[in-house]
């Protein structure tokens, strides 16, 4: 799966670069729309990473002259938290997501790894670990048969878990994980957000065990 991010902070292009590779997936990134469109005229790309507001033309006009050109590239757009309109503009012209900045890099994996079982004719697919089941791409989650409340901490910490089953996490690596770009949680924050997610599963016997001195660990789930 071949990515080319449209991003003019080189920071946060690079980052987002090497969060993907580190992924599995191959990364390119460029700083401008017309860069894009000599990228995408020169090579095959199957996902773009697409941030609205770029220096010169910008990513919504981008996306117009790809979609009339009938290019069928999977475009994730990265937008304002608050520009409504131009996330709305964005889908109307045929962008496939949005994400909305700041972000957790594991909702933009969650994301992507979507549009990617997508583009492979796999639609949309349930993550299973025990009775806790998880549909990323809805962004819904169930235990046995009854819906699961998680706020956008909680499931983002709960995917890092699910990651890394049966993994002794430090609160270093958790925050690493899923804070935002702007860093913006601490690690007294990681445990409240655990004993919350504890309170949720361990009614239906999935346990995150506190492992002293080192971190946490989501144990098996039940047979």
């Amino acid at each position: 799966m071949r990515t080319l991010i449209v991003e003019d902070d080189p920071l946060l292009a690079d980052g987002l670069a090497q969060l993907l590779r580190s992924a599995g997936l191959t990364a390119d990134y460029v700083g401008s729309a017309e860069l894009a469109e000599a990228a995408l005229a020169a090579e095959k790309f199957d996902l773009m990473i697409l941030d609205i507001g770029l220096p010169g033309m910008d990513g919504l006009e981008l996306l117009t002259r790809l979609r009339a050109r009938h290019n069928p590239i999977h475009v994730l757009m990265l937008t304002a938290r608050d520009a409504l309109n131009e996330r709305v503009r964005g889908l109307n012209l045929g962008a496939d997501d949005y994400l909305t900045k700041p972000f957790a890099s594991v909702e933009l994996l969650a994301r992507v790894n979507a549009l990617v079982r997508r583009s492979r004719g796999q639609g949309n697919l349930r993550r299973e670990y025990g009775p806790l089941s998880l549909d990323e791409e809805a962004h819904r989650a169930w235990l046995g048969d009854q819906p699961l409340d998680l706020p956008q901490r909680e499931w983002a910490i709960l995917q890092f878990f699910l990651d890394n089953p049966a993994r002794v996490l430090s609160k270093e690596r958790i925050v690493a994980a899923v804070c935002t770009w702007d860093r913006d949680m601490s690690e007294n924050a990681v445990e409240v957000y655990v004993s919350r997610l504890r309170a949720k599963l361990e009614p239906a016997g999935l346990r995150i065990r506190t492992v002293r001195g080192l971190g946490y660990m989501l144990e098996d789930p039940p047979a």
